[in-house]
């Protein structure tokens, strides 16, 4: 689709989507190019992550002050100015979604995400996969999404298995899966590897702002556990909890969650 082909008025968040997958691919391939160095280099690991975090923290802050002069950010390393609260667009991201994973040789369940919210509302966004050479956006075409699986496959951590998701898991008869970041949560169901990727341990609006967007744009099911709508350029920026799904699973899973 181009630009000329977009109905009036929402040609902004076509090229707001561009823009953010340009963003945070760019962010990610400095991850990418800092993980290799210091790995040859043999250093501490989290020397890695923390060097990452701040490295894509001043890449993204540095861009978007320079594209977007009058748009406010709101980023998981950066101070929260709360002169967001009055600003028209606001952009947020998680410079390093998933600091864990990427100071682990080899995996790829890492991810950047970049998202804007105008007058309130998400409009657009992009999740960055680098060591997946993949960038996700509400500016791209989606794929039709695989029939589903005759058990549904839920994304969970590695580390933390809420009971609310392993009850939501076990009462859908339910494959899981483990996986390191919530954007490489979201984009497995966005991919159609996944079919449900619940969270009920609260995060804040930047691991979700992206990769809601970017799930929504593709067709999927997105709200609280409750069934209820994500908020974001919040006051207090913490969200207790998000279902990102397949809609042919949508009502069973709220079900059970909703418990």
């Amino acid at each position: 689709m181009t630009l000329s082909e977009v109905p009036q008025g929402a040609w902004r968040h076509v090229a707001d989507g561009r823009a953010a997958a340009d963003i945070a691919t760019a962010a990610g391939a400095l991850l990418l190019a800092h993980r290799t160095d210091q790995e040859e280099a043999g250093a501490d690991p989290a020397d890695v992550r923390k060097a990452g975090d701040r490295l894509s923290h001043e890449f993204l802050a540095a861009t978007l002050g320079r594209q977007f002069p009058g748009d406010a950010v709101l980023s998981e390393e950066g101070a929260d100015d709360l002169a967001r609260l009055a600003a028209r667009r606001v952009w947020i991201v998680d410079p390093l979604d998933g600091t864990r994973e990427f100071g682990e040789p080899g995996r790829a369940d890492w991810a950047v995400h970049v998202a804007v919210v105008e007058e309130g509302r998400l409009v657009a966004g992009a999740v960055a996969m680098p060591a997946l050479a993949a960038t996700f956006s509400t500016a791209d075409p989606f794929p039709p999404l695989p029939p589903l699986p005759a058990a549904p496959r839920v994304v969970v951590s590695r580390t933390r298995r809420p009971e609310p998701v392993t009850a939501m898991a076990g009462a859908l008869g339910a494959e899981l899966i483990e996986m390191g970041s919530a954007g490489a949560k979201a984009m497995a169901v966005v991919r159609g590897e996944a079919d449900i990727y619940a969270h009920t341990g609260g995060q804040y609006e930047w691991d979700s702002a992206a990769p809601v967007a970017v799930a929504r744009a593709a067709g999927l099911h997105v709200s609280r556990i409750d069934g209820s709508a994500l908020h974001y350029n919040q006051e207090n920026p913490w969200l207790p909890d998000l279902l990102i799904c397949r809609p042919e699973l949508a009502d069973r899973a709220l079900g059970v969650l909703g418990r």
